[in-house]
């Protein structure tokens, strides 16, 4: 399976990245997205790069890197609540800079998360929940296939008040393309 496009390569978490790692989940920006409440230390992340390298059928998650084509670190996407059972896993993405958005890097990213998904880890389906306010991750998601399959209602306490939160599902089994 080759976790490579044309414009990002996925690859294994190493120990260089636990430092950018620490920077980019401790920034409070991210927090509302992705349910942090509280920093992280570096032993933390030292302690996540290691686990990284144990089996998702151990660990029930997986974090790939994203980098571009010239080599450059810009984001994560991560399998997680990996069920073996029911043949599913969570998935969220993190493009972190700015600049590097609507480049195509993360549409890229989903595409090759799903295939690996698919065709390695022989699962039935994918799913994420994004808040109804978060326009840019919906267009994401549902470019790359999702079809929005459940509304949690007022479910998210965000800065402006409650907020619903969406499942979205994407079928991975050739049986479901029909």
């Amino acid at each position: 399976m080759k976790l490579e496009g044309r414009l990002v390569r996925l690859r294994a978490v190493e120990p260089d990245d636990a430092e950018r790692l620490y920077m980019w989940e401790n920034d409070p920006a991210v927090w509302e997205v992705s349910g942090t409440l509280a920093p992280f230390s570096r032993h933390d992340f030292a302690r996540f790069v290691e686990e990284q390298r144990a089996d998702i059928y151990r660990t029930g998650q997986q974090r790939l890197m994203i980098d571009t084509a010239a080599g450059e670190t810009v984001g994560t996407v991560d399998l997680f609540e990996f069920d073996a059972r029911n043949r599913r896993a969570g998935i969220g993405i993190l493009i972190y800079d700015p600049q590097h958005r609507n480049r195509g890097y993360a549409s890229e990213a989903l595409r090759l998360v799903a295939a690996y998904a698919r065709e390695t880890l022989d699962l039935h389906q994918l799913w994420c929940t994004v808040g109804a306010c978060n326009g840019a991750s919906l267009a994401l998601f549902r470019k790359a296939g999702y079809k929005t399959t459940g509304i949690r209602r007022e479910w998210n306490l965000t800065p402006r008040g409650y907020e619903d939160e969406l499942l979205l599902q994407l079928p991975l089994d050739t049986a479901d393309e029909g």
